[in-house]
């Protein structure tokens, strides 16, 4: 999409450039630069109350309190690969209550480029996880270890079409995936889940002695069982690939280190090197990349101890990081920096959608990219009313549904991760951000244009002034804000 804001464009826009100031026709509000070269800016704010306004206030003197923000272009750190969120069954039947143009309005917004949320990469389980309908799995035949009972027939009912939704507005949509819980069969308790029902949540049927704990491998550790389950991956890439949904990445296990009552499988490092060696060579026939997690623990050894394992530590391109994992982010871009790191899956909060958590989300967005992730993750996209799991799990989305009425609302959430996913683009570059305002992410897109994006905690309005290669733009922070700047080139 192109990015460039030439006075064409401004005009086109309802925005011209004169005299040192932008003006919006549509608001009366500018942005003042106290140069005559100052750059072309575009000027996005949310409160609590008022998402996503242009707020160009002018400011057209020094003030005491003004913060500063300096960035250069040729001042670069990692690669952003993109923004996205997961297709889980919740999603879809939550958003298949609307109706077909409301749903349809919803995706067009996520996905489309240039329109709203501009997701290009996305997660999708590998059989049931915590926000499906109910346990399953592609083969839930006890043995059946040539896999001739393997079926997708489930998604076909949920996943594939809310994929293919996704896929109308935008083709070019790439996939990543990862199971929850390999077929209960393959694993030592012969169950799904590894911990018992929460106090008033839906039973799971788990008895005692099936209770699963970190730091064990749960998985049947032996080889007829670590080759079916990586044809099992095999499978599931090959289906999906049939309904035209090309998998480019997938994950061994979400999780590995959590047994818990919903969808779940616990993994030693050396259990999943064992199993990897089985996994890689069966994704590298397809041309699929294997990355190492997810990994939600802050504890880089447990990667490091898989990385020491030639035969598994080939196939790693990459690795998914949530939850306590994020302490971990930095020292795993210092301790192996050829490796890309995703956070896989933004914590999920407790179905009230706050404010207060929206910017709490902010600050996890914040401590990933400054610690080198290259791709970001939401996690659930829509939920009905409440948030909640089959296994009794409240949880916060970008869209809310309201099943009586069948209408839909956007949360603060969403409106966070649009401030920096709408103008960063794939391949866009994090710049190293300078200057007393400091609760500041900046990027440099592929056609030259800066993204900058600024939180203001305080109660009261503040002045910034942006400093891009030398020439500035001065604008006004509103109250308990983020605001994302987009500044062009030239």
């Amino acid at each position: 999409m192109k990015r460039r804001l030439t006075r064409r464009s401004l005009i086109q826009n309802g925005l011209f450039a004169t005299g040192g100031v932008a003006v919006s026709l549509a608001s009366g509000a500018r942005v003042f630069s106290q140069e005559t070269t100052q750059p072309v800016a575009t000027w996005i704010s949310t409160t609590e109350k008022s998402p996503w306004q242009e707020r160009k206030i002018a400011s057209p003197g020094w003030r005491w309190d003004t913060l500063d923000v300096m960035l250069r272009r040729s001042e670069t750190a990692q690669t952003v690969d993109g923004f996205g969120g997961c297709f889980n069954e919740l999603g879809w039947t939550s958003l298949n209550a609307l109706a077909t143009e409301d749903r349809d309005a919803v995706l067009r917004e996520m996905f489309a480029p240039g329109v709203g949320a501009n997701f290009t990469i996305c997660r999708m389980p590998v059989g049931a996880n915590d926000f499906s309908r109910d346990w399953y799995s592609y083969d839930e035949t006890a043995g059946d270890l040539a896999l001739e009972h393997f079926s997708i027939a489930n998604d076909l009912e949920t996943l594939v079409p809310f994929i293919k939704g996704a896929q109308k507005y935008n083709p070019g949509l790439r996939f990543w995936a990862s199971p929850w819980s390999p077929p209960s069969w393959m694993k030592k308790n012969r169950h799904y889940a590894e911990a018992m029902s929460r106090p008033g949540a839906p039973a799971n049927g788990l008895r005692a002695e099936q209770v699963g704990r970190e730091g064990e491998d749960f998985f049947i550790q032996e080889e007829p069982y670590f080759r079916a389950y990586a044809k099992y991956f095999g499978r599931f890439v090959d289906e999906y690939r049939k309904q035209g949904i090309s998998i480019g990445m997938v994950m061994p296990q979400n999780e590995f280190n959590s047994a818990q009552p919903f969808p779940s499988c616990t993994w030693t490092p050396q259990g999943l090197a064992k199993f990897l060696r089985h996994l890689g060579p069966e994704m590298d026939r397809r041309k699929v990349e294997l990355f190492f997690g997810t990994l939600e623990r802050g504890d880089v050894k447990l990667l490091s101890d898989v990385m020491s394992d030639p035969a598994a530590e080939t196939w790693i391109h990459g690795v998914g990081v949530q939850w306590a994992g994020k302490g971990a982010v930095g020292e795993i871009h210092r301790k192996f920096p050829a490796l890309k790191i995703y956070q896989s899956e933004q914590e999920c909060g407790d179905g009230t959608n706050s404010w207060a958590y929206a910017s709490y989300c902010w600050e996890l967005m914040k401590h990933y990219f400054r610690g080198g992730a290259n791709a970001y993750m939401y996690w659930n996209l829509s939920l009905q009313e409440g948030g909640e799991s089959r296994w009794g799990w409240k949880q916060n989305s970008l869209v809310t549904v309201d099943m009586q009425t069948k209408k839909y609302r956007w949360n603060h959430e969403y409106y966070v991760l649009k401030h920096v996913s709408h103008f960063v683009m794939p391949r866009a570059k994090r710049l190293q951000a300078e200057g007393t305002a400091d609760d500041t992410l900046g990027f440099v897109n592929p056609d030259g244009t800066v993204v900058v994006v600024m939180r203001n905690e305080a109660g009261f309005e503040r002045p910034v002034r942006v400093t891009v290669d030398g020439r500035s733009v001065v604008c006004v922070m509103e109250p308990d804000s983020l605001n994302t700047m987009l500044i062009d080139k030239a």
